[in-house]
């Protein structure tokens, strides 16, 4: 499934169910916008 030009918002994305989701939405081509409260994991999580 392609998701060009769609965007998701992924909260809790620092770690866990949140950055996987957010990795697998990436990789299939949305723009994702990741919040958490975690900011050095969320930094992590965007670089990835």
């Amino acid at each position: 499934m392609r998701l060009d030009g769609k965007t998701a918002v992924i909260t809790g994305a620092a770690s866990g169910i949140g950055r996987a989701t957010a990795e697998t939405l990436a990789q299939a081509g949305a723009h994702v916008l990741l919040g958490d409260i975690a900011e050095e994991r969320g930094e992590q999580s965007a670089a990835a």
